[in-house]
Formats: structure tokens, C-alpha cells, sequence
């Protein structure tokens, strides 16, 4: 991980510089490397105060970052105990993730189909675009930043649904942010990216029942990337 002199050159951040803010956003994403990657091992304790030394920060955008992590499913917070890595999900749970995500998303892709005006197309288009261009120099930090945007591309999709009840259920499983972690690999971007142009393509053109197979079909090449990786857990 970098260090103060090299990650952090501007120098020390003012304590009201937190969120939205390169030094806030930086913390951020050199945790969110680290997490995904698994240099912070699932289910290990965060000491603020060691990240504090490591980054050359104060602990105030260490805890910022800490609970936008804890959103995206990746850090678990608990009582009198502090901060943690969320646990890897076990195999039964990875595979209970993709039989819900089969009977949501694929529904959810075709009534999205059906629903989309001009401007939410052009809206997905964009997302889709940002997805295929490499979001950092840094491998781990690229991954880290894609497995979020990839998250974010499928809770798009759900909520331009229209059930609201079905897009709360996906967002609980934080399936993408686990699922990323699983497996650290340029290959899992690049299947993914194609097979999310083709999400694009069929929800661009209203095609209900295109975008239904698209997404299906996403979704089972993923779990099949997936597999070798599933059974080495417990």
C-alpha cells in the first residue's frame, strides 16, 4: 500500500476535508483496493488507529471511508467491538445469491426494458461506457472500482423496474462487492463487460424479453466463472 509520501503528496488533509474531497475520496479507495483484493483478510479486525499510521491521515476520513464501506456490504460494524472485514460468504450462501439473483434480475431487466425513456437510455448508456474504460493504473484499485461500478450497473437496472420490493432485495445481498472479492481477475471484468453490452443493447432497444435472456444469460456465465473458486469454500 502506498505510503504518506507517495499516496498522499498534497500533504496533510484539514479536518473538515472529508467526504468528497480528493484526500476523503483517496482513503476511500485505497481501502476499498485493499478489501477487495484481500489484503485485509475477510473477518479480520480495522484498527483505525494502524490505517491512521499506515496513511498519514487523521482518523476522521479513516472512519468516513469505513462506513461508506460498510454500505457496500464490505466492512461490518460492531458494538463495542469496532470495525471489521465482512466474512466471506460460504459456498451454500454464494449459491443461494445466484438462484435470487435468477429469479429477480432477469424480471426486473425485462420490465426495466419496457419502462426506459429516452433520457434513462442515454443514463445507462453512460454507465455501461464507464464500465469499459479502465478506471485506475492500479490493477487492485481498477478491480475494486469496477466491482462497485458493476453493483451499481445492476441496482440501476432494478430500480428502473418499478418494484421497489424486488430492487431492495437484490441491494440486501450485496452480491457484487462479495462476489469480487471471490476472485481477483482481469477476465471476470472483461466477461463482464461484454455480456453488460448486451444488457445495453436490448434494454436501449425496449426488447422485454431480450433483456430477460441478456441478464439470465449474465448471470449463469458468472456463476459459471465463478464455480472453481465456489468450492474452495467451506
Amino acid at each position: 500500500m502506498a505510503t504518506r509520501d507517495n499516496f498522499f503528496a498534497s500533504g496533510t488533509p484539514k479536518e473538515e476535508q472529508i467526504r468528497g474531497t480528493p484526500i476523503g475520496d483517496r482513503v476511500y479507495e485505497a481501502l476499498l483496493s485493499q478489501m477487495i483484493s484481500l489484503k485485509i483478510a475477510p473477518g479480520s479486525r480495522i484498527s483505525i488507529d494502524a490505517l491512521v499510521r499506515e496513511f498519514g491521515v487523521s482518523a476522521t476520513p479513516i472512519r468516513a471511508a469505513l462506513i461508506r464501506l460498510e454500505a457496500s456490504g464490505l466492512v461490518v460494524k460492531t458494538h463495542n467491538v469496532g470495525y471489521s472485514a465482512a466474512p466471506m460468504p460460504t459456498r451454500e450462501r454464494f449459491e443461494q445469491i445466484f438462484d435470487m439473483r435468477l429469479l429477480l434480475e432477469p424480471y426486473m431487466a425485462a420490465r426495466a426494458a419496457e419502462r426506459l425513456s429516452s433520457k434513462q437510455r442515454e443514463e445507462l448508456s453512460k454507465l455501461a461506457s464507464h464500465m469499459a474504460k479502465p478506471a485506475s493504473d492500479d490493477e487492485k484499485l481498477a478491480y475494486g472500482k469496477f466491482a462497485l461500478q458493476d453493483a451499481d450497473f445492476h441496482s440501476w437496472i432494478a430500480a428502473q423496474s418499478g418494484s421497489e420490493l424486488a430492487a431492495e432485495a437484490l441491494a440486501r445481498l450485496h452480491a457484487h462487492t462479495h462476489l469480487f472479492r471471490l476472485r481477483f481477475h482481469t477476465l471476470v471484468t472483461e466477461g463482464a463487460v461484454l455480456e453488460h453490452a448486451e444488457i445495453v443493447e436490448a434494454l436501449s432497444a425496449g426488447a422485454a424479453e431480450g433483456a430477460r435472456e441478456a441478464m439470465a444469460s449474465h448471470i449463469m456465465k458468472s456463476r459459471a466463472r465463478m464455480a472453481p473458486y465456489l468450492e474452495t469454500l467451506a
